[in-house]
C-alpha cells in the first residue's frame, strides 16, 4: 500500500493526469473514482503510513454508505462498523429506519477504519500512495501544474486538487478565500486511559454540555469536554484535560498515556471557489465546520464522487473543461447548507433558559413525523437535490437503488454503477431509446421494474419511462413517454458525440 516510487506508467504531458494532496478518506475517495474511470492519479501524503493518532471522526451517513454501495464496497465498511437507526440532530435523535434506502441507519465506524479500508480499495486500483511527501506548493500555467514537495522533489500534473483539510496549504498557496464565521467556543478531545472507573455518559452545566465514553479499544476511552474559555489555537497538553475533568466532574479519574488530545472550534468557513483553472479543492480545503451530526467526512467523500468523472472527462477530453464549474456550483451549495446546519445546532446547544426553551419547541416540530423525514433526509444526505431544471421530481436527485428485471437477469440499479460510468436505464419497449452516438461512453440497459418509485422526505412519485444516470448516482434525465431533452442531457453531462 505504501508505494513511494515513481509511477511506472507516467502520463504523456507530465508525471501523472491529476496528484491528489492528501490521502485522508476525500483523497482517498478521489483517488478511487479517477483510478475507476482510467486516470493516471496519484495521492502525495505527509503521513508515512495510513494510521491516524486516535479514532478520530466517527460515523457514515445513509448517502455515504449508498455511494459506497454503487461502488460495490459497502460490505467492507458495513462488516466493520454498528447500525444505528438515528441520525443525531441537537437536542434529539431522529429516527430514520422508515427511509426508502437499503441503509436505513448511520453506521458507526472511526474514521481509522474508514481510512484503512479506503486505501485498501485504492491499493487495488492501483493508485501510488507516495508516502512522507507533503505538497509544499505549486505553479500552474495553462498546460498543468508543476507540484512542489516538502522532500525537495517536484511533480507535473494536469490537475492538482487539494484534499488537504481545513489549514490546506493548496488552498492558500491558489489565494482562494475562505469567508466564514471566527470560532466562539470550543471543546477539548482525547483518547485516553484512565486509573479509575470514569463517570459515563453526558451531562450539563453552566458552559455545555460534556462526555465521557467508552472509545472500543480495551481499556481506552474517549471523552469531550467543553472548555469555558474559548482557545482557538494551539494543541492542548494532558494538564489541561485533567483540570478541565476536575472542573466538570471534581475528578480527573487517573487519566493517563493519551493517544491522541485535540482541540475543536465552532469556526465555519467555506472557499469562496471550488476551482481555480488546474487546482481544485475538495473536502476540508473547501469547507470547515463543527463536527455536530458527523458530517464532515461524508460532506468530503461526496464531494469526491461529484467531481471524480467529471474530472476524468476533461482530461479524456471528451467533455469540455467548463463542466468542471459544474462541480463548484453543485458542491458549493450542499456545503452551505451543512455550514448553516451545523451552526444551527451549535446554537441551539447553548444552556441558557432562552436556548433551552427554543431547544423544547424544536424537539416539538422534529416529532412530526414529515418534519422527521425531512430533517433525517436532511441530515443523512438523501435529500441532495441538485439544481437541474424543472420536470419530474427524480430530476438532480439521488437514483433509488430498484430492483430491476434485466435480460441478463434481477439486479440492482447500484450493480450497474460499480464501474462508475454513465447509465441509461428504459423502462419501455427495448429499443424505445436511442443512445446509439453514445454508446462508447453510456451503457444503456433495457429493464423492469415492480413496484413504486418513492424518495426520501418527498414520497411515491410517477414511474418514468427512462431515466439518465450520471456516474455519480444522481438523475441527469428523466423520460416520461418521449426522449425530448436526452440529447441536450448527454451533450451536457458527456460531451459530444464527436469529441475524441
Amino acid at each position: 500500500m505504501n508505494q513511494q516510487s515513481s509511477h511506472p506508467h507516467p502520463h504523456a504531458r507530465g508525471d501523472y493526469a491529476v496528484v491528489i494532496a492528501g490521502g485522508g478518506p476525500t483523497g482517498l475517495m478521489l483517488a478511487g473514482e479517477l483510478a475507476l474511470a482510467g486516470i493516471d492519479v496519484a495521492i502525495a501524503e505527509r503521513r508515512a503510513t495510513q494510521d491516524l493518532e486516535g479514532s478520530r471522526g466517527g460515523g457514515l451517513h445513509t448517502r455515504t454508505i449508498e455511494v459506497l454501495d454503487q461502488r460495490g464496497i459497502a460490505e467492507r465498511f458495513i462488516a466493520q462498523g454498528t447500525p444505528h437507526p438515528v441520525v443525531h440532530v441537537h437536542p434529539m435523535a431522529l429516527d430514520i429506519s422508515d427511509a426508502p434506502t437499503r441503509h436505513p441507519y448511520t453506521l458507526g465506524l472511526w474514521q481509522n477504519h474508514t481510512e484503512r479500508t479506503l486505501a485498501d480499495w485504492v491499493r487495488e486500483l492501483g493508485v501510488p500512495i507516495l508516502r512522507e511527501r507533503e505538497v509544499s506548493g505549486f505553479a500552474q500555467d495553462d498546460d498543468g501544474v508543476d507540484v512542489k514537495l516538502a522532500d525537495g522533489t517536484s511533480l507535473r500534473a494536469q490537475y492538482l486538487v487539494g484534499c488537504d483539510g481545513g489549514r490546506s496549504t493548496i488552498r492558500k498557496t491558489a489565494g482562494i478565500a475562505f469567508p466564514g464565521w471566527d470560532a466562539t467556543k470550543s471543546w477539548l478531545i482525547a483518547e485516553a486511559r484512565m486509573s479509575e472507573e470514569p463517570q459515563y455518559g453526558f451531562r450539563e452545566d453552566a458552559f455545555g454540555a460534556h462526555g465521557i465514553g467508552k472509545s472500543g479499544t480495551e481499556g481506552l476511552v474517549r471523552l469531550v469536554l467543553t472548555e469555558r474559555e474559548l482557545h482557538a489555537d494551539g494543541e492542548p497538553s494532558l494538564r489541561e484535560i485533567s483540570e478541565a475533568l476536575v472542573t466538570v466532574y471534581g475528578n480527573d479519574f487517573g487519566i493517563h498515556d493519551p493517544i491522541w488530545i485535540s482541540r475543536f472550534t465552532d469556526m465555519t468557513r467555506q472557499a469562496a471557489t471550488y476551482r481555480d483553472r488546474r487546482v481544485l479543492l475538495a473536502g476540508d480545503a473547501a469547507h470547515v465546520h463543527p463536527p455536530v451530526g458527523g458530517q464532515g467526512l461524508n460532506l468530503g467523500v461526496q464531494d469526491a464522487v461529484n467531481l471524480g468523472w467529471k474530472l476524468a472527462q476533461v482530461i479524456k477530453r471528451t467533455a469540455p473543461e467548463s463542466l468542471l464549474d459544474t462541480y463548484h456550483a453543485e458542491r458549493h451549495a450542499v456545503g452551505a447548507r451543512v455550514l448553516r446546519n451545523t451552526m444551527a445546532q451549535v446554537a441551539l446547544s447553548r444552556v441558557d433558559e432562552r436556548t433551552k426553551a427554543l431547544s423544547a419547541v424544536m424537539v416539538e416540530l422534529l416529532g412530526a413525523d414529515d418534519a422527521r423525514r425531512r430533517f433525517a433526509a436532511e441530515m443523512s444526505g438523501l435529500a441532495i437535490r441538485y439544481d437541474l431544471g424543472e420536470g419530474h421530481p427524480l430530476l438532480g436527485r439521488r437514483m433509488p437503488d430498484l430492483d430491476l428485471v434485466t435480460a441478463g437477469g434481477p439486479l440492482r440499479v447500484f450493480t450497474l454503477l460499480h464501474d462508475a460510468r454513465p447509465l441509461l436505464l428504459n423502462f419501455g419497449a427495448p429499443g424505445d431509446i436511442d443512445v446509439t452516438a453514445w454508446s462508447a461512453r453510456v451503457w444503456r440497459v433495457d429493464a423492469r421494474c415492480e413496484g413504486s418509485w418513492e424518495l426520501p422526505a418527498i414520497g411515491t412519485v410517477p414511474a418514468p419511462s427512462a431515466v439518465l444516470v450520471r456516474p455519480d448516482g444522481y438523475v441527469a434525465w428523466v423520460g416520461e413517454g418521449t426522449q425530448e431533452g436526452l440529447a441536450d442531457a448527454l451533450v451536457r453531462w458527456f460531451g459530444s458525440p464527436k469529441a475524441a
